[in-house]
């Protein structure tokens, strides 16, 4: 069973352990369970729960928001497909309630995974005090010090604002603070139209608020193909969110009975509550960091394609390495970290071909490079083929709309996959395959698919791109 360490003397030093690691979120136990199962001796050190952002207030939790959202919007349109239902509205509490339930048995299987394998969890907020050293101040006030061959820096990341914007936790949100709210909001405004501001408008539209989205982009969801964007706004508009894009935020003021937003140029916004979603930062300030030669740039820890920092020993996974924040990638780099310590010659990670999720409905999915970046590597050898749901049965059964595009080299191979509509996240798998197989049209055109499935929207488009449509025109 693992070592659960809560005391210590002052000075204390324990014993030195293969792999030493700071922060207990995806990157980090991820990290752990890897090097534990190699036969490494491992220490975990985590300041809160194990599981971080992603299990706590992060991505479980707000998938089942999402999902609490679908069922709100399954009985309101529940008409369309001869079931006579009726919505009565949200019970926030019986939401967080299913909410918090699933957290909690994940969180129990978490924990009881890490407590078998070995693995020596520190409860308290660690800091580097040495380049394999990490101080830990535990919660009964004292501090043990812990040591290892190797450490691990995954100290994740934070909800970031705005100069000079405020949050209050109450008329003025960040993600984690939506995430507790007791009520729905009659009318909610959200700063950033992002990830996770489309996840939230989408939650809260669902539920019943009227909800205006504010981000200075150009575009929804800017890190997603252009065309993904494009859909995702006009289908959105159907849903009666409002989207105010290259729009950029002054200020706002908060009220007992709501809040006032003033946009660059004068015009104003009222609502009952503010969502600032302008992304995270990561979290490494005031962590001894650069007292022990870390580069740190801009709060971020640059490392090389092993995950390696540019002190010897030293390695960074998670958020807080540039990139996408995305809890997968931090999964992905724990273990590549773990298999490289041990000796193995992990493969590194293809960053383009990690998939990208947006849960919001309709959902919004890809994995390679949009047309753009394409454009920009390959020139004019880049083409591109757009297969419209309304051609996959399983679509129009669910009553979706959204589309696959293709993107790739001629007659080459598939360098992008982009895919609009509801539950298109779960065929991001094949997807990611596709892709990462370098396959070609032709490849992927005989494949057979279950039918009917949406997964025969891949199918289809694959077939077209060989020159063989059959649900599509040619």
């Amino acid at each position: 069973m693992a070592d659960d360490v809560r005391g210590g003397g002052p000075t204390g030093v324990d014993a030195d352990f293969d792999v030493l690691i700071l922060g207990a979120g995806s990157g980090g136990y991820a990290c752990a369970l890897r090097a534990a199962q190699l036969g490494l001796s491992v220490a975990l050190v985590e300041r809160d729960q194990l599981g971080g952002t992603c299990l706590h207030v992060g991505c479980i939790p707000t998938k089942a928001l999402l999902h609490a959202a679908e069922i709100a919007d399954s009985a309101q349109e529940a008409d369309q497909f001869g079931v006579r239902a009726s919505f009565d509205g949200v019970d926030m509490p019986g939401v967080h309630r299913y909410k918090d339930a699933v957290v909690g048995r994940l969180f129990k299987g978490l924990t009881g995974l890490v407590s078998s394998r070995g693995v020596t969890v520190v409860e308290g907020s660690g800091r580097l005090s040495g380049s394999r050293e990490v101080t830990v101040a535990t919660p009964d006030g004292e501090s043990r010090v812990l040591r290892g061959r190797h450490v691990v820096l995954a100290t994740g990341s934070t909800p970031r604002t705005l100069p000079g914007l405020e949050i209050d936790g109450e008329r003025i949100v960040s993600s984690e603070h939506a995430l507790r709210l007791d009520h729905v909001p009659a009318k909610a405004i959200v700063l950033g139209g992002g990830v996770i501001g489309c996840e939230f408008a989408s939650v809260w539209r669902s539920f019943g608020a009227e909800v205006t989205i504010v981000e200075a982009l150009p575009r929804l969801v800017a890190g997603e193909d252009s065309d993904s964007s494009k859909q995702l706004e006009r289908a959105f508009r159907k849903r009666g969110i409002k989207a105010l894009t290259n729009t950029r935020f002054s200020s706002a003021k908060a009220s007992d009975d709501g809040v006032h937003v003033t946009l660059e140029g004068g015009d104003t916004l009222e609502a009952d509550v503010l969502l600032v979603a302008v992304g995270r930062g990561p979290v490494t300030e005031g962590l001894g960091f650069t007292e022990q030669g870390i580069t740190v740039d801009r709060g971020f820890v640059p490392t090389d394609q092993m995950c390696r920092t540019n002190v010897d020993g030293v390695y960074a996974v998670g958020d807080i390495v540039p990139g996408l924040q995305l809890a997968h990638r931090g999964f992905a780099q724990g273990i590549l970290v773990a298999e490289h310590i041990a000796g193995l010659e992990p493969q590194p990670i293809d960053e383009a071909g990690i998939p990208r999720v947006t849960y919001c409905r309709p959902e919004v999915a890809s994995v390679g490079l949009d047309e753009a970046r394409a454009r920009e590597v390959h020139g004019d050898a880049v083409e591109t083929l757009t297969y419209d749901l309304g051609g996959n049965g399983k679509s129009q059964i669910l009553k979706t709309q959204g589309s696959v595009k293709l993107v790739r080299v001629v007659d080459g191979p598939v360098l992008g996959v982009h895919l609009v509509g509801d539950r298109v996240g779960e065929l991001i798998g094949e997807a990611q395959l596709i892709y990462g197989w370098e396959a070609h049209a032709d490849d992927v055109a005989p494949l057979v698919h279950a039918h009917p499935t949406q997964n025969e929207a891949l199918g289809e488009a694959h077939l077209a791109l060989a020159g063989k449509p059959l649900h599509a025109h040619s």
